[in-house]
């Protein structure tokens, strides 16, 4: 008979794929099981029947030809949240889990509001209304596939101060929100240049490259958001982006160019430029 650990071993099968095969497999198990990693720690021994096999192969085999184990199981785990996800996002990552932490930092005001400009699942919008449930947060997305994904999240997590529709960027902001400021712009854009070699490996070849190139030189949604944000925010309000570790002489430009002052590039947990936040000038 087949055992929890006799499947938890093929990990070795993933190492050359997967930095983290162990906990890979272990996920892929899980989702097959519907038990926990601790359940797999306590019932190591536990012996599995036919179709919990069959359906891990076919899980694993589909992670040993390069999926992502998020899009595999169909969910990743942000700041405190379980989120679903699907190839028509990004998948939320670690460093993007910054822009929460920044923008829990600032002195906002009890009721502040907030727009989240390419929402994808909906991570930094939901991460931040379930710190602060006085929030207003606005979460815009161009993609509709996206705005229905978090939708689904904000109804999973029952969030009800999150308002979710379809926008490029600020383009539907004003006629759906009309005369709104806000307190707080933060957004996760794309920003990979159209060439980078990158993009044909790891994790990214399975995810939209909408949501990744942003021009040549990677800059081109960044200098809309930037540009543009000023007329929707209210005096003294802050922008925060993420970026691409190599950009943040040219974002923080961008900053300064568009009446920004108090511009501040912080690094992610690799000691690399990774977002940048200033506040508009009086």
């Amino acid at each position: 008979m087949i055992t929890v650990t006799d499947l938890l071993q093929r990990s070795v099968e993933l190492s050359p794929a997967s930095d983290t095969a162990l906990l890979d497999t272990e996920l892929l198990l899980c989702a097959v099981l519907g038990e926990s990693r601790a359940w797999l720690k306590t019932w190591p021994d536990k012996q599995l029947n036919d179709d919990h096999i069959k359906n891990f192969s076919l899980l694993f085999e589909r992670r040993l030809r390069g999926e992502p184990i998020a899009f595999i199981i169909g969910s990743q785990g942000f700041w405190t949240l379980d989120l679903s996800v699907s190839p028509d996002t990004l998948i939320p990552r670690p460093e993007t889990e910054m822009l929460v932490e920044a923008a829990l930092g600032l002195d906002l005001a009890q009721n502040a509001t907030i727009l989240d400009l390419g929402t994808g699942t909906g991570a930094i919008a939901l991460a931040l209304a379930s710190e602060h449930t006085d929030w207003q947060l606005s979460a815009v997305d161009v993609q509709l596939q996206a705005v229905e994904l978090a939708e689904r999240n904000r109804q999973q997590h029952q969030l009800s101060n999150v308002k979710i529709y379809c926008s490029d960027w600020f383009t539907a902001v004003a006629k759906v929100e009309p005369q709104k400021l806000f307190d707080l712009i933060i957004s996760n854009p794309p920003y990979i240049e159209s060439n980078d070699s990158h993009l044909f490996e790891g994790d990214v070849r399975f995810e939209p490259a909408s949501a990744l190139v942003s021009g040549a030189e990677g800059l081109d949604d960044l200098k809309i958001i930037i540009g543009q944000s000023s007329g929707f925010l209210k005096p003294r309000g802050w922008l925060m982006v993420e970026h691409g570790h190599q950009q943040g002489p040219e974002v923080r430009g961008l900053f300064d160019k568009a009446g920004y002052e108090s511009i501040e590039t912080r690094r992610d947990y690799n000691e690399l430029e990774r977002i940048t936040l200033g506040r508009l000038q009086s």
